[in-house]
Order: structure tokens, then sequence, then C-alpha cells
């Protein structure tokens, strides 16, 4: 094998499982690092510069850098990096003073269509830079989906009016209760660009037999969280049906449960574990004592003279083919029919744009998406971008705001004559970490706790309010606790050749056996004469050039625990443990029209 090039700059930041999961690229372990030392205010800015709403995510956040976290390959359970983040948002001071001042104007006109997470992360990036920002949206106030369909008992107004209000006071201009109708409309307003994040608006219909008998008592799961949010509804019947496994349904019933409902039951067609709802989601509708019946399908809505009575069900099992896929088939057993009194449908979202003309430019393809360059965001086009679930399909809140980012930069660049395909890596900032000869700058023991447990309010007090926030949140106690978990990833272990010789004394000590001197050869063989079995060839190894004995050195990044006793054993200093800082690069008046290296 070649030597590792650690100058590339995706190299150390794949490392950092979690933040190279992270569709944002949020900087997790130095956030976590600075919560623990207090440092909140620190914590929140470096998350509101990556990921812009961190009270918010905090929250409601997907977690795809849970999964990913190293801590999981050493015990059950990750870092709680979600609710890390809220920390941070709940324990901070008054940041106002350290946000962007509103610039002056540049004379360029920016019109965002939608208020949710993509638009609004597209005006926190060009609003300082002196782009005139008008935002666009149906609702009197910010926020799109984070407002309108995630319940208050998840998200508070507050912590929403809080940081979209962040956003708007860099100068963005706010236009609700005004809904864009038209496409050609907005084109003929001479805007420089526009962007489009009006998200994923409609809940998908269930067309089975007594749809329309029933009509009055069978509810699209995303309109009414709307309508409940809204305050348009504050009650339902005392049994209800959940039709669907996704995150909108758990909020449907959770909802549900405060809004009158006694016996609320979810419904899925597919196995409990298949279902698309997170597993702390489901988790909290079943603490709150509500069901989750699997492999059943509705046949049928029972009416009678148009009052819902009850939903027939055909039960199914999952068989595979011989690829792997899954089809579902009758079980046969009979059909269950069971009572309810309303029915809320949560099987999906799609996107609706019957406001964009034929005769815009906007090509779209043959599921009536726009066609949108995965890398720019740009439809046919070229002054038209879109993101978030309005450029392919529903996702989540970090994934819009990732999309806004990359639109911001397409955007900043198109209007500064630049190539929009050309996009700068991210800014990498290098710094040893060692203090002494045996100590570093931040705290390298092992912390065996598991992990600990958010706080939750009493279920009886929480299901009698519906605007009561179930989980309370870490205290500074429990904060601190968890975040000594994080094995500061982003630390590197970084190997000098010249200095090595050869003592093996690195390889000893480490308590992973992650480190091997041996023989060079192709990749398959040298993963075969290991110390440790490499499970993952997804991981890079770290391969050093040509030691003096004719062997090199490898480490298995897979099973690296950061701990740093391989620096603080080698007699010669041939390990460093350096701190790899990894920015994204945003649109900015300095953005590098030039992809560099990070050396």
């Amino acid at each position: 094998m070649k030597p590792t090039d650690i100058a590339a700059p995706d190299y150390f930041h794949k490392v950092v499982d979690c933040q190279w999961a992270c569709p944002a690229h949020t900087p997790v372990p130095e956030y976590i690092r600075l919560i623990a030392q207090g440092r909140y205010s620190d914590a929140y800015m470096i998350n509101w510069k990556s990921n812009v709403f961190p009270g918010i995510l905090g929250r409601t956040c997907d977690r795809p850098c849970e999964p990913a976290c190293r801590r999981g390959r050493v015990e059950e359970t990750p870092v709680a990096i979600c609710r890390l983040k809220r920390v941070a948002a709940d324990f901070k001071d008054d940041i106002k003073q350290r946000l962007p001042k509103p610039a002056a104007k540049n004379g360029k006109r920016v019109a965002l269509v939608g208020g949710g997470p993509a638009s609004l992360t597209v005006a926190r990036d060009l609003a300082p830079l002196g782009y005139h920002c008008t935002v666009f949206d149906a609702d009197p106030e910010a926020g799109g989906m984070m407002r309108t369909q995630i319940p208050k008992f998840r998200l508070p107004n507050s912590v929403i009016d809080e940081e979209t209000g962040y956003i708007l006071g860099l100068g963005v201009e706010y236009k609700g209760g005004h809904r864009i109708d038209s496409m050609k409309a907005l084109l003929a307003e001479k805007y420089d660009a526009i962007f489009v994040g009006s998200g994923a608006p409609r809940g998908r219909e269930l067309d089975i037999p007594g749809r329309k008998e029933a009509a009055a008592n069978i509810h699209i799961g995303i309109e009414w969280l709307a309508n409940v949010s809204f305050g348009h509804v504050d009650k339902i019947g005392k049994r209800v049906i959940v039709l669907g496994g996704g995150n909108t349904a758990m909020d449907c019933c959770r909802t549900a449960r405060r809004l009158g409902g006694e016996k609320v039951t979810v419904i899925v067609r597919s196995g409990f574990e298949e279902m698309k709802a997170s597993p702390w989601e489901k988790e909290d509708a079943l603490h709150e004592d509500i069901p989750i019946l699997n492999y059943m399908v509705p046949v049928a809505f029972k009416h009678v003279s148009g009052k819902l009575i009850g939903v027939t069900f055909q039960h199914v099992k999952a068989e595979y083919d011989d690829k792997g896929r899954r089809n579902l088939v009758p079980s046969g057993d009979p059909d269950q029919t069971i009572p309810c009194d309303d029915v809320l449908v949560a099987v999906g979202q799609e996107n609706a744009f019957p406001w964009i003309e034929q005769d815009c430019g906007i090509a779209f393809d043959k599921w009536h998406m726009p066609e949108v360059d995965p890398k720019t965001f740009v439809s046919t086009n070229p002054k038209v971008f879109f993101g978030g679930d309005a450029a392919f399909g529903p996702k989540n809140i970090i994934w819009a705001v990732a999309h806004g980012h990359d639109a911001a930069l397409s955007i900043h660049k198109m209007l500064s004559g630049e190539d929009v395909t050309e996009r700068p890596l991210p800014e990498v900032e290098i710094s040893s970490q060692k203090m002494g000869i045996h100590e570093w700058s931040y705290d390298n023991d092992i912390s065996i706790d598991k992990r600990f447990k958010v706080p939750h309010r009493d279920k009886v007090i929480a299901l009698k309010d519906i605007r009561a926030e179930v989980e309370l949140g870490y205290d500074v106690k429990l904060a601190l606790g968890e975040a000594h978990r994080c094995l500061n990833c982003d630390v590197q272990t970084v190997f000098s050749t010249s200095l090595c010789i050869e003592c093996d004394a690195c390889a000893d000590i480490c308590p992973m056996d992650c480190i091997t001197f041996t023989d060079n050869g192709e990749e398959d063989d040298l993963r075969q004469r290991l110390k440790a079995p490499s499970l993952h060839p997804d991981q890079d190894l770290y391969v050093s050039s040509d030691l003096k004995t004719g062997r090199v050195m490898v480490k298995d990044e897979d099973v690296c625990l950061h701990c740093g006793l391989c620096a603080e054993r080698c007699p010669t200093g041939a390990w460093d443990m350096q701190k790899y800082f990894i920015e994204m690069t945003h649109a900015g008046s300095t953005c590098p029209t030039k992809s560099r290296s990070a050396a």
C-alpha cells in the first residue's frame, strides 16, 4: 500500500465519524469539549455556524451522527450528541452580540420561497454578505414545518422564535401570510436569484373503500398537526387509529393522547424494526401507553351512514426474494376490524408544485420532482435553486440545513461571476495537543460511564398539557458526565516515520491492538495480518512510509480510541496527538475560488 496522505482534508474528517455522518458536518467533539469546560456560549456558536438551529435540532434532530459515534464500537450506546447540543442552547449566555451584524446592501436581491430551515439557512449565509433576502411564506411566522408539524411538547414556540429571530435579525425581510402562487410572476419581479425551500407540504392520501364517505373523521397527519399547532383543532375522539410508521405518525399518536384520545393505536404495514420512525420516537410513544401493531395493511374504512366506526386490516407477512428484497404477502389470517372514532393518516408526504408553470425553464422528472443538481442545487433555470424537501423529497431538518448552505454558496458564486460547480474544500486547522512529556490539552481518560438518561416530565402531568415539554434536558452535572463519554475522535494520532526506532512500545501499550508493524502488501493481504481483526474495510488504514527495517506501521482507524497512550509511551516522540478542527466552507466574501489541500 502507498503511504497514507494525511494532508488530504477528507482523510481525518472521515475518522471523525460523527462529523462525517452529519449532513452539515458540525464539529461535534469540539463543541462537546467546550460543554465539558462550561463554555456553553462558545459551544453554541460552533453549532450555530454549522447547523444554524442548535436549540431546535437539540430537541428534534434525526441524529445521523449517533449511529456513527465511535463510542458505539466499545459499548452499546453512543454519546448523546443531540441532547448535548441542546445543553449548549439551554445554558448559553446572550449571544446576540456575537452574531454577524446586518451588512450594507450589495444591490443583489434573493427571493426565498418557504420559511423553513432550508430557506432560513440560505438567508443566514447570504444576508451578512449584503444580499437583500426576502422570505415568502403562507404562515404568519417563520419556521415552516418546524413550527407547524412538530408538537409543542417536543419543540416549544419560544425556541423557534429565538432561533428564527437570530436570522431575521440579520436584516432578512420576512413576508408572512404571503403565499407564492406563480413562479412566472416571481421571476417577473427580477430577483437576481430564487431559492425554493417550500418543503413537502402534501400528506399522502390513502384511497381505500370508505375514504370519501367517512371523510369527516379521517385526517391527513401533517395537516392535522398544523391545525393543532395553530389552535384550530383542540380535541379528538376517544378511540384513535394512526396509520403509518414514521416520525409524523409518532407525533400524531402522542398529540392525540393529549387531545382526549384514551385508546390510541398505531398500526403499521411493516415490522417494528423496519419502521421509519426513529427508535427514540417509538420508545416515547410506547412509554405513553400507545401500542404499535405491525404487519397490518388497511383495506377499508368502515362506516354507518357516513359515520366512521372502524378500519378493516389484512394481516401480512414479509417474504424476501434471492436479492433480499422484501415483499408483503397475505399471512392467511382472517381480516380484522378495529373500532375507532377518528383516523390519522400518516403514510408519507409528497411534493407539490402546482404554482410552477411549465414554461418557466424548470424541468421536472417523471416523478414530478424538479431536476436539481445534487451538488450545486441549481435547477434547469440557472437563477432558480431548490433545497430541503423541495429538492429531493422528504428528509429532515439537518439535511435541509446542509442543502441551504450548499445552495447559498452556489448563489453567491453565481452572483459573483464564479463557477458554481467549483466547490472549495473545508477549512482545516491543525494543532498539537502536547503540553508536557505525558500531558495533553484535552482529557484523554476513557470514561466507563454508560449513557446518561435525559430527565422527562412525569407522564401523568405531560399528558394533561399539550404544550408542556416532555424532555427536560440535561442539567449541568449530567451534561458533564455525558460529555466525558466522548472519545475526542478529532484528536488524531499522527506518526513520524523519521523519528520511529521500531521499539514496538506503542503497539504493546495500545488497548485496542490497532497498531501493527509488519511488511507492506496489498490492502486485502495487509488487513489479514493486523493484530486486531479488521472488520470494517470502509474505514481506512493509516500506513507509514518504509521504516529502517523495511517494515511499515499500519494503524486501523476503525478501532482507535484516540486515548493517546501510543504518544505517551513513545520514547522518541514519533507519535503526536494533533487536533484537526474541520469547518465546511460556506458562502462568504473570503470564500476561496479554488480547491486546496489541508496541508
